[in-house]
């Protein structure tokens, strides 16, 4: 508004012919140049005080700014920070991965050679308790002929019989606890 009223005088003073002011008073001039010059300052101070305000948004907009350089530089150092974390967890998932199938390749590898093993050993036992079963038969029938001798001995009755029979009395109680090799004792009767 003042400046549409500066402008206004301005056009005035501009366009009136130099012939009246000439005319006008010394007073008439004075306040007409006193108005200008009031208005002139008020303009002044107008524009002073927007320029404040320009400036004063200006550094609020600076500091806003800075503040966002900062907190984007923040984010940025965040966001490598996690970038790396990533790659570190997806290098020890690999890592853990390729542990798990060397682990599980190690696994098989054993359970296969324990399996095999196990039969390997389970046949040999299977022998073992047929060569005992034979050996327990074998005794077993020993036994029985050794008895048959006996009783053919001691029927006969000469002194050389009688000898034979308490050598194998003794032999009888000298073997009358056995071992058959099956772990357990046994005695002959």
């Amino acid at each position: 508004m003042a400046k549409k009223a500066v402008s206004g005088s301005r056009e005035d003073l501009s366009q009136v012919p130099d012939d009246e002011l000439l005319r006008w008073s010394k007073e008439e001039l004075a306040r007409r140049l006193r108005r200008a010059d009031g208005e002139r300052l008020s303009l002044m101070l107008e524009h002073g005080s927007l320029m404040k305000d320009v400036n004063r948004r200006l550094q609020l907009h600076l500091r806003e700014i800075r503040g966002l350089n900062e907190a984007n530089r923040k984010l940025q150092d965040d966001n490598r920070e996690l970038r790396e974390l990533c790659c570190f967890l997806d290098d020890d998932r690999q890592k853990g991965r390729k542990a798990w199938r060397e682990w599980q390749r190690f696994g098989r590898h054993t359970a296969a050679g324990l399996w095999k093993e196990l039969g390997l050993y389970q046949r040999k036992l299977r022998e073992l308790e047929s060569r005992q079963e034979a050996l327990v038969r074998d005794n077993i029938q020993l036994r029985e002929i050794v008895f048959m001798l006996d009783e053919e001995r001691s029927g006969a009755g000469s002194r050389s019989s009688i000898d034979s029979q308490a050598s194998l009395g003794n032999a009888h109680a000298a073997a009358g606890t056995r071992d058959v090799g099956d772990g357990s004792s046994s005695t002959c009767c």
